[in-house]
């Protein structure tokens, strides 16, 4: 069998003292990629088969290693995780997942090198080159995976690199800055609703130093890569040979015969140790924290929230909201100082994470949540502590596990940007809420005083409820999770951009984008503001756009409607039908980054998941209870004077709403009760302000009670009821005697012009 040209004149030419480690490495590396019989270089579009954090860095002294299969924690059962059983579909699932391991270990035998990052955003503009382009807004620096186009055609951010000339000259070259080992590379075609333009082979060149290039080779023969059959499929080639360079070169062969050259790339590679680069040894970044950073499929997501819950079972708690289509459920973390029921006073909180499936970045932020907060609450930190003991936190990790396991199977790279977005039924779930933005908007167009529309509360319309309706199992299920739990503040982890909007998400009329404010718009932008002002990543006024839009101009937030209409949104219906807050943050520009990012991701975001939890301390709180009883009324209304939202007390009178610093009116009010008023002030301090109110039964309401128990009218009660009857007679007098009185002025009016007519006339 005949070493790779390509091989050898990377060990010879460009790499003088690695030639131990190219002769270790093609090794151990021939048998795997290269194939004799055909000069086509293989390519593939299943998944990568890395789902860890490790990044091989190769030494001179070193050779490497295939994948080998990743040790997870201990097995858990649906029993022993899930408080409210198991489901048989599932228990026939895990006797397949034991059989499925084996393969799925055979299956990881390739090189394990990450992308080097022109999908997140690691690799700079500054280090991608190439022959021609057409024009500015289809450079080199737009030939990045997976990156999205602006609507319109000749956008200045366009959806790819595309070349200037039609011909097989025409190039895109990374600098990946020190010396790497390459072994493959993900191509994609052009993001555009106007065109159409992939590249349908291609072939890869290497150099370490841009001026000499060697083509890799399949034999004595250029290798040719299988590229793109379509726009939006990722296809990944692997190197005949794992090659160690610095710079590499796309060199596309044939693309499509109604378009010409554009294309999206990912380069897979592992980072070299070189003596005589002094930058080389600098530690990669990544955390402190000594946290599962990896991918988690539906098997080992119940495995790592059943370890959590063994290692602090005093402050969690798991159960299930329902489940997906297929069966698989809806896993649940509390955590708090009282986990498995609510107490009085203390506020709810959740996170939502992998509404989308292939969006899997806010499903392991809440995965690593889990854990941080289990171990520095053992640890004694103290503001994690506080955070326990005093809030009621709610963690669901995956929204859509059926949209996650088809974009796990494919891979971080290769599952494109749309795979397993939906759910299995095909249902975009933050599309599938109700609308209650119209219905409250077109009763108060309707409504002669809108003072008296509802504000808040909305039902849920009819057709929604009917079994008929085209609602998902998942929506449904958290839907009623939200009407159970009496939440306060909530965010939806998205990803593929970086900002963080708040409600309203959909627009009146319809417009496709206009700004539209809920009642709380101050506060909404208050929320936004604090989890993407400690974003690291949001944060960095150097860092460059997603796609095509520049939110760093707006601070990173925006409201949803401005951006692009949602009607039937998660955020808008929690806000409009339960007392809950909710915004979204769009986590990464990388929907689904690859394992080896996961401990940076995690420290660009911790801060932030914390602190926003921590905003649902602001506002004031208190318990509305009944002066005679003292007990707690649930439903009461609390509303603020100059806020068009009411909220509504939970099932033991305790309430709680989210409000900025100053001084507020509040009033309360109950069916069957006189109303309450008071004054409360909010400070600047990060901690609610307790505002009590005791509220006293109208006497009707009483004597409904009395009568309803068949008990005796005390006479008290009498007196008070006969006083109040004769109010009530009073006023009717006074209301008929001003009306009579109105009448007789009318006719005496009317008799005198008939008079002064009869006058004239004579």
């Amino acid at each position: 069998m005949q070493t790779s040209l390509c091989m050898l004149l990377a060990a010879t030419s460009f790499l003088g003292g690695f030639s131990a480690l190219i002769e270790d490495a093609t090794t151990e590396s021939f048998n795997l990629f290269l194939n004799d019989t055909t000069t086509t270089a293989e390519s593939v579009t299943v998944g990568l088969q890395d789902h860890s954090t490790r990044q091989p860095t190769t030494t001179a002294q070193t050779t490497l290693n295939t994948t080998s299969s990743i040790t997870g924690v201990p097995s858990v059962t649906d029993k022993e995780l899930d408080t409210k059983g198991t489901n048989s579909k599932e228990e026939n699932t895990n006797k397949e997942e034991k059989k499925d391991d084996k393969k799925t270990e055979e299956k990881k035998t390739t090189l394990d090198c990450p992308p080097l990052g022109l999908e997140s955003l690691r690799v700079d503009d500054s280090q991608i080159q190439a022959s021609s382009y057409q024009r500015e807004g289809l450079g080199p620096h737009r030939g990045r995976l997976n990156i999205q186009s602006g609507i319109e055609d000749g956008d200045l951010h366009d959806g790819a690199w595309c070349a200037e000339y039609k011909d097989r000259h025409q190039w895109l070259e990374v600098d990946a800055i020190h010396l790497t080992l390459f072994t493959g590379v993900i191509l994609q075609g052009r993001n555009s609703i106007w065109s159409w333009d992939w590249v349908h082979t291609y072939k890869v060149q290497l150099s370490n130093d841009s001026v000499n290039w060697e083509t890799c080779k399949n034999g004595t023969v250029d290798a040719i890569f299988e590229g793109n059959q379509n726009p939006e499929t990722p296809v990944l080639g692997l190197l005949p040979v794992p090659t160690v360079a610095r710079f590499i070169r796309i060199n596309p062969q044939t693309w499509y015969f109604n378009g010409t050259i554009c294309l999206r790339a990912e380069i897979l590679g592992c980072h070299v140790h070189d003596p005589d680069d002094i930058y080389s040894s600098e530690p990669e970044p990544g955390s402190r924290d000594a946290l599962d950073f990896r991918h988690h499929n539906y098997k080992e997501m119940r495995k790592l929230m059943k370890s959590v819950t063994d290692e602090c079972p005093d402050i969690t708690h798991v159960y299930t909201i329902g489940k997906s289509y297929t069966g698989l459920k809806l896993y649940v973390m509390v955590i708090s100082d009282n986990p498995s029921k609510h107490e009085l006073g203390e506020p709810e909180f959740r996170y939502v994470a992998g509404m989308h499936g292939n969006e899997a970045l806010g499903r392991e932020l809440v995965l690593n949540l889990m854990q941080y907060l289990c171990r520095e609450y053992k640890k004694g930190n103290q503001r994690i502590v506080r955070l326990v003991t005093e809030t009621r936190i709610h963690l669901l990790p995956s929204m859509n596990p059926d949209g996650y396991e088809a974009a796990y199977e494919k891979g971080s790279e290769l599952a494109g940007w749309a795979e397993g977005r939906y759910s299995f039924e095909g249902i975009d779930l933050n599309h599938n809420f109700p609308d209650l933005n119209n219905i409250m908007w077109d009763a108060q167009e309707a409504a002669a005083d809108k003072s008296k529309v509802a504000n808040h509360y909305i039902p849920i319309p009819e057709y929604y409820t009917q079994e008929d309706a085209f609602v998902s199992p998942e929506t449904r299920a958290v839907i009623s999770w939200m009407q159970d739990i009496p939440f306060v503040l909530s965010a939806n982890l998205h990803g593929g951009e970086l900002v963080v909007t708040y409600p309203f998400d959909c627009t009146r009329d319809w417009a496709p984008q206009e700004d539209t404010p809920t009642a709380d718009n101050a506060f909404f932008r208050w929320l936004a503001t604090v989890y993407a002002s400690t974003n690291l990543a949001m944060a960095n006024p150097d860092r460059r756009i997603c796609h095509y839009e520049d939110f760093q101009t707006h601070n990173n937030i925006i409201n949803g409607g401005a951006w692009h209409t949602v009607p039937g949104s998660m955020n808008d219906f929690s806000y409009l039908h339960t007392n809950c807050f909710e915004v979204t943050v769009e986590l990464s520009c990388d929907k689904f980054p690859h394992a080896s990012e996961l401990p940076v991701e995690w420290e660009n975001n911790k801060e932030s998941l914390l602190v926003y939890m921590e905003q649902v301390h602001r506002g004031i709180k208190g318990v509305i209870r009944d002066k005679l009883s003292k007990q707690g009324i649930a439903d009461a209304v609390v509303k603020v004077e100059d806020h068009d939202h009411d909220i509504r007390s939970a099932a033991d009178g305790d309430y709680w709403r989210l409000l900025n610093p100053g001084d507020y009116k509040v009033v309360v009010w109950a069916e069957g009760y006189f109303p309450s008023m008071r004054r409360c002030n909010v400070g600047m301090e990060p901690r609610p302000t307790m505002c009590d109110f005791t509220l006293t039964k109208t006497p009707i309401q009483m004597l409904k009670e009395i009568r309803a128990k068949g008990g005796k009218i005390p006479q008290d009660l009498q007196l008070r009821l006969r006083a109040l009857r004769l109010r009530k007679l009073r006023a009717t007098t006074k209301v008929l005697n001003q009306r009579r009185e109105s009448q007789r002025l009318q006719e005496g009016q009317r008799t005198r012009r008939a008079r002064s007519t009869r006058a004239r006339r004579e």
